[in-house]
């Protein structure tokens, strides 16, 4: 179980990923006004041999947090249809990653979502970038 004191004020955990961000997670969001913020506690079961923030779990964690963007932008559901990954620093068990996952652009039923994932000591250790695509309401 996550330690709960590491967890920062306002941070809930979030609902309705499906089974694989609820078995891998639990994954948190705030929201601030119009900002919404994404963030998880690395435990030692995202980990990987070296005890760093395994690569796999940090792109599911950022894919998670562009669609959480993309689903608060347009209060619709998507499917990535690019996810690219920069590493940048180790994140290590214990920290708190989170990230602020923005719309950098929408053309019809595309859009393009970028993030800086931040760790524990407010260094950037990832960027994200991905392009969603919206799919269509189930019209009755």
């Amino acid at each position: 179980m996550p330690d709960s004191n590491k967890i920062p004020d306002g941070f809930f955990p979030a609902k309705g990923r499906g089974p694989f961000t609820q078995h891998n997670g639990p994954i948190y969001r705030r929201y601030t006004d119009d900002r919404l913020e994404v963030g998880m506690l690395v435990l030692e079961r995202h980990c990987n041999g070296l005890g760093f923030l395994h690569g796999g779990m940090a792109a599911a964690f950022a894919d998670g947090a562009l669609a959480a963007a993309v689903w608060q932008a347009n209060d619709q559901a998507s499917v990535t249809m690019k996810l690219s990954m920069d590493y940048l620093q180790p994140v290590r068990r214990g920290d708190w990653l989170v990230t602020e996952p923005q719309i950098v652009g929408q053309s019809g039923q595309i859009v393009h979502v970028r993030a800086e994932l931040y760790r524990s000591e407010s260094q950037i250790a990832c960027q994200a970038t991905g392009v969603f695509h919206l799919l269509r309401r189930n019209v009755n």
